[in-house]
């Protein structure tokens, strides 16, 4: 028997995996086929410009251009997303200094 593996998404995160608020600071690079890659924090995906917006239901190919990546290109833009993600206005650099300030005290 004949099968294939592909992987279909990578999570990017600073904050330790067991802690509570990995998840919701975590970015994913999911694959969206045809060797393209979305950056996805929740449901809002990330652009070549480094912003942020909802993922709309319908999207033309100059939003494509600009919210699909190869591999490599979508693992560089939420390497670099990832310290500046927000959840409730604190960003996971916040986060992740608090917890390296609680396990220093």
């Amino acid at each position: 028997m004949t099968y294939r593996l592909t992987i279909t998404e990578v999570q990017v995160s600073i904050l330790p995996e067991d802690n509570v608020n990995h998840g919701a600071y975590a970015l994913q690079v999911s694959y969206r086929g045809d060797g393209r890659w979305a950056v996805m924090h929740m449901r809002w995906c990330l652009g070549r410009d480094g912003e942020w917006e909802p993922s709309p239901s319908e999207r033309d190919d100059a939003w494509l251009a600009e919210h699909r990546f190869t591999y490599e290109e979508a693992c560089a833009l939420a390497s670099d997303a990832v310290y500046d993600v927000q959840v409730n206005r604190i960003s996971a650099r916040d986060v992740l200094a608090k917890i390296k300030a609680s396990a220093q005290a």
